[in-house]
């Protein structure tokens, strides 16, 4: 069975870094758009950026210029940097493989003022 496999989350001081990673297992042969989403308790969940399998990037405007989106094979990353209180959230992961939409289990990222 699909599932994916999120790391890398955590506690950092604002202006730091971090990365996370999100691993598709399973019987895949191709795997479509990739994406990392963040809820924040009360809010709805946001898009933070997606990568389709070929295009463009697209980003939440208020991480432009500061995260990036890359993927490779089966992995999709997402480098976090110059990170802001108002980034700490759950992120997810999010792969569409074949007709179905995946999601990652969640990872907390904490960024302290």
């Amino acid at each position: 069975q699909e599932q994916l496999v999120e790391s890398g989350g955590g506690l950092v001081q604002a202006g730091g870094s971090l990365r996370l990673s999100c691993t598709a297992s399973g019987s895949i042969f191709s795997i479509g758009t990739m994406a990392w989403y963040r809820q924040v308790p009360g809010k709805q969940r946001e898009l933070v950026a997606a990568i389709p399998s070929s295009g463009t990037t697209n980003y939440l405007d208020s991480v432009k210029g500061r995260f990036t989106i890359s993927r490779a094979k089966k992995t999709v990353y997402l480098q976090m940097n110059s990170l802001k209180s108002e980034d700490t959230a759950v992120y997810y992961c999010y792969a569409r493989i074949g007709l179905y939409d995946y999601w990652g289990q969640g990872t907390q990222v904490t960024v302290s003022s």
